[in-house]
């Protein structure tokens, strides 16, 4: 029994050295083994855990950091995925929007239809259309005083008729002074007959009144509405 009790410190001493050695192994094995990312379980390490640079870019997910928190330069490939809105965009880094290239001159525009009308159109004088309408004269008119005047005169009628006559060509007798200046234009000539003008000048009586006439010399008479002379009549440039 004694001799048992003397070898039992032997004994424990071999265990517990046994138990150091294997205890210390261990702890040696987990110094040197490395940790990949499988041995770590998803969402176990908050960020403020990461060492500053630490993880490469391309190893995270587009998306995965608000644009609001990178620095510029930092992270460019989530940095170009990220949404952009009006205050990062410096306009001054912009050209001149395309389809606004020529609407310095349009001021005046109340919508998009004006603009269109007025597109490469310095003035009226070089517009194709003026709020939807053709601009320009028909054949067999030229352009005078803001208007189209018919190049030749018709066929002689009486006053009311040639008026009823350009009105319903959508214009009217030209006045007696506008009358005498086209006829100082260059390339026109009146009816030798003279020609009708819008001027009324005296009543007689009932349906009966006289209007001046302006001859190709430009010079300005009167007579009885009843009479007949040839007219020409001034359009609008609308058609």
């Amino acid at each position: 029994m004694r001799q048992a009790l003397r070898r039992q410190p032997a004994a424990l001493a071999v265990a517990m050295l046994a138990l150091f050695v294997a205890l210390g192994g261990s702890v040696y094995a987990a110094k040197r083994a490395k940790i990949n990312g499988k041995a770590i379980r998803a969402k176990s390490i908050p960020g403020n855990r990461l060492r500053p640079h630490s993880v490469a870019a391309n190893r995270l997910k587009p998306h995965s950091i608000a644009a609001s928190l990178l620095k510029p330069g930092t992270i460019p490939e989530i940095a170009a995925d990220a949404p952009l809105n009006g205050s990062d965009i410096n306009e001054l880094s912009l050209g001149q929007v395309p389809s606004a290239a020529h609407a310095d001159a349009a001021d005046t525009a109340q919508s998009a239809v004006d603009a269109q009308t007025a597109l490469n159109a310095v003035d009226a004088v070089d517009a194709q259309t003026v709020n939807g309408h053709s601009a320009g004269c028909m054949p067999g008119a030229e352009p005078f005083a803001g208007a189209c005047w018919e190049s030749a005169a018709g066929p002689a009628a009486n006053a009311p008729t040639a008026a009823r006559k350009c009105a319903g060509r959508g214009g009217e007798l030209p006045g007696a002074l506008a009358l005498a200046a086209f006829a100082e234009e260059p390339g026109v000539s009146l009816d030798s007959e003279d020609e009708w003008s819008s001027d009324i000048t005296t009543f007689s009586g009932p349906n009966a009144y006289a209007a001046v006439v302006v001859s190709d010399s430009s010079v300005l008479t009167t007579d009885l509405s009843n009479q007949t002379h040839p007219y020409r009549c001034v359009i609008p440039l609308l058609r």
